[in-house]
């Protein structure tokens, strides 16, 4: 199988027949199952380097870079890539006949180590070509991802375009769906490693789709099915905040979690109001120092109802509860004792235990509410009023922050 070299670096054989190099490189690629297109002139500088033993040039390796980066951009694994080249390298030193023929064991060797050179130099460039692609595309898709969360939790306008866009995630924005929220009590730097792990486990017990993980504003996301079911048990799960409280738990014993949940809705604008109420439930219960492990909007319903109507809520606090500044101590001290004093069913003996104070230091405190407010703890009449107030202080964070002003009417 003779061959010849043109002075133009056209490899042909002897017989007019078609360029080897082209055999050969569609052999490679039938051998990787690759494109042969991603071998560009790779041939033609192995094919020099063993006839000359010339190195690649810059240009040259800047090409087979570009190449790794195709291959990339058209799904081919880094793996695959290489084989390639190293099938089509083994083919080329199978069809070199001059070398093959010469009894010279040293130019034999040293067509070898060129070769080698040439296959270590195109093959390290290749891989770091399509390295640096997949590392583009992994940033590309991470801010599409990440874009496409933030409108879906704010709500987008552009309902048509939100649905079009979820289809890629494996979201159905038409069923229902819960977001949750988990905020970290204690060491927030780990959030990002909760993320990863919480990926895993929502997958595993929620399925691959109609699920979202991800970060926001310091939180841990978790977008979850409206009817859950436990895929690995089959058992429908009734309570997924205390589900997911649980997990974090097993991953990150030493952490503290508290998760909120927002109720299921349908649609696009139905994930965009359950992590409102999400958010909301996870800023009442730091208002109102709730340490639930898992909080539910349903539960704290009555208290975004007091919430809304902030002028009233701000008068209330004032009329009742502004009076107890004049304390020694200033309001909270008095406010703590009624917040637990109502919290316990109005038992001064547990309240005390709570507190960590003597049941005299209760009553003196409560007696000292009864006289600088005119409204008695102890008395059920008047109990309700009081514990209102207590709660609307609360959710104002009254007394740490002063009441915001009312309009003139």
């Amino acid at each position: 199988m003779d061959s010849l070299v043109t002075g133009d670096g056209d490899y042909r054989r002897a017989d007019g027949s078609e360029d080897w190099l082209a055999v050969a490189a569609r052999r490679a690629a039938a051998d990787a199952k690759a494109p042969v297109e991603l071998l560009g002139e790779y041939l033609v500088i192995l094919a020099d380097a063993a006839v000359s033993g010339r190195r690649p040039q810059e240009r040259e390796l800047a090409a087979v870079r570009r190449l790794g980066r195709l291959a990339a951009e058209q799904g081919v694994d880094a793996n695959q890539a290489v084989d390639l080249y190293l099938s089509a390298a083994w083919r080329l030193w199978q069809e070199i006949p001059m070398v093959v023929r010469s009894r010279d064991r040293d130019k034999v060797r040293a067509a070898a180590d060129a070769v080698l050179r040439v296959v270590s130099d195109a093959v390290e460039v290749l891989v770091d070509g399509h390295q640096a692609a997949r590392r583009q595309m992994i940033r590309q898709e991470e801010s599409a991802r990440r874009e496409f969360i933030d409108d879906l939790l704010r709500g987008d306008a552009d309902v048509a375009r939100l649905v079009q866009r979820a289809e890629p995630f494996g979201l159905d924005l038409g069923r229902n769906h819960q977001v949750l929220l988990a905020a970290p009590v204690n060491l927030p730097d780990k959030i990002d490693k909760a993320a990863i792990v919480m990926e895993r486990v929502i997958v595993d017990h929620f399925g691959d789709r109609e699920v979202l993980v991800t970060t926001k504003d310091g939180l841990l996301v978790m977008l979850v099915p409206g009817e859950q079911r436990d895929v690995m048990s089959g058992v429908a799960i009734r309570d997924p905040a205390t589900f997911v409280h649980a997990r974090l738990g097993q991953h990150a014993k030493n952490d503290r979690w508290q998760v909120a949940a927002g109720r299921a809705y349908p649609g696009a604008y139905g994930i965009a109001r359950s992590y409102e109420e999400a958010r909301e439930s996870l800023l009442l219960a730091r208002r109102l120092h709730l340490d639930d492990n898992a909080v539910q909007a349903r539960d704290l319903l009555l208290y975004r109802v007091l919430g809304r109507d902030q002028a009233a809520l701000v008068d209330l606090v004032q009329a009742l509860l502004d009076p107890l500044t004049r304390a020694r101590g200033g309001a909270e001290p008095l406010l703590q004792t009624l917040e637990t004093y109502f919290a316990t069913g109005a038992v001064a003996t547990e309240t005390a235990r709570q507190l960590h104070m003597s049941v005299r230091t209760v009553t003196y405190r409560l007696a000292k509410v009864k006289t600088l407010t005119g409204h008695d703890p102890a008395d059920p009449a008047q109990r309700l009023a009081l514990h209102v107030a207590v709660l609307g202080a609360r959710l104002l964070d009254w007394p740490a922050t002063d009441l915001p002003r009312q309009p003139l009417s």
